[in-house]
C-alpha cells in the first residue's frame, strides 16, 4: 500500500480540550476523526512535520516515549496537563535521517523533543487511544520552499513502508488577524490560491506554484512568517508526481482554513 500525504490546518491551540473552541472546529474534528477510514490498512507510524518546530537543520525526534510541549499561552490551566502518550519510533527516526542524508540534506536527531500541539491535536483526533507511533521532523530555519519540497521528495519511499507523512500548520497564520472581519478576505483569497495551486494537474506547474507561494494574492498578509505554511511543501514534495486536492475547508475565527491530500483517491461524492 502506498499511503497518501497530507497537510492539515490544525486549528487554534489545544482546542479539543476547550469546549468553546471545540465547537468552532467541529468540521476539523469530524474530518480528522474520519481520516483513517480513507486507507485500506492501518499505517505503522506517522511522520509529522509541525509548524511549531524549527531547527538550524532538519531534526528528527528519536525518543521511545516523547514528552509534551505546551507551546501556547493564555489557555485554561488543565490544557497544560494534557497527556498524549503515543510511542515514538527510533528505528523510523533513523530511517528518516538516512533518506535525508542520501538526498544530500543535513539532519540530526533529538531524543528530548516532545509533542507540540501541531502534533498532538491532529493525532488525538485520528488516534484518541494514543496507540499510533509518531515521529516528528522539524522545519529548517530560513523556510526555503525548495529545500522543504526536496525533503519531502527524499522521504517519499516511506509511503510504501507504511508511514503516513503529514504536514501540520494553517493556511492562514497572522495572530493579529484571527477573529477580525478584516482577515476574512485575506484568508479566503490566499486559500483559493493554494487550492488552485495544489489542484493543478501538471506536477511541474503545481510544484512551481507552491514554491512561489509568496507571489500569491494576500500571501504575506496571510503569512507574515511562513512557519505554518512550509509543512505543506514537505507533504507536496513527498507526492510530487501525484494529484493533489483540497480535502476539506473549515471556517473559524473569521478565516478559512484548508487541509489537503496528495496521492489519494478523490473523496466519495
Amino acid at each position: 500500500m502506498k499511503l497518501p500525504t497530507y497537510f492539515i490546518s490544525h486549528g487554534g491551540g489545544p482546542w479539543p480540550w476547550v469546549e468553546s473552541l471545540r465547537s468552532l472546529f467541529a468540521r476539523t474534528e469530524r474530518e480528522l476523526t474520519a481520516l483513517p477510514g480513507r486507507w485500506p490498512s492501518r499505517p505503522r507510524a506517522v511522520l509529522m512535520v509541525s509548524g511549531h518546530w524549527e531547527s538550524q537543520t532538519f531534526t528528527v525526534s528519536s525518543a521511545d516515549h516523547p514528552g509534551m510541549e505546551y507551546d501556547y499561552h493564555g489557555f485554561p490551566a488543565h490544557t497544560y496537563e494534557i497527556r498524549y502518550p503515543a510511542p515514538g519510533d527510533p528505528a523510523l527516526a533513523a530511517r528518516v535521517l538516512s533518506l535525508l542524508t542520501r538526498a544530500g540534506l543535513d539532519g540530526r536527531s533529538d531524543e528530548r523533543r516532545g509533542l507540540d500541539h501541531g502534533v498532538f491535536v491532529p493525532m488525538h483526533c485520528m488516534y484518541p487511544g494514543a496507540d499510533m507511533p509518531v515521529v516528528m521532523l522539524s522545519l529548517k530555519q530560513g523556510y526555503d520552499p525548495l529545500e522543504h519540497f526536496q525533503a519531502g521528495q527524499a522521504l517519499a519511499p516511506l509511503r510504501e513502508e507504511g508511514v503516513l507523512i503529514m504536514g501540520s500548520g494553517l493556511t492562514y497564520h497572522d495572530m493579529r488577524g484571527f477573529g477580525t472581519r478584516a482577515a476574512t478576505p485575506i484568508a479566503r483569497d490566499f486559500e483559493q490560491f493554494l487550492a488552485d495551486a495544489v489542484g493543478q494537474s501538471d506536477p511541474t506547474q503545481r510544484r512551481d506554484s507552491l514554491l512561489n507561494w509568496a507571489s500569491g494574492p494576500q500571501a504575506r498578509r496571510a503569512h507574515p512568517r511562513e512557519d505554518h505554511l512550509i509543512p505543506l511543501l514537505v507533504a507536496a514534495g513527498a507526492a510530487a508526481q501525484e494529484a493533489g486536492r483540497r480535502l476539506f475547508l473549515d471556517h473559524a475565527l473569521e478565516v478559512d482554513m484548508g487541509s489537503y491530500e496528495f496521492g489519494g483517491a478523490p473523496p466519495a461524492a
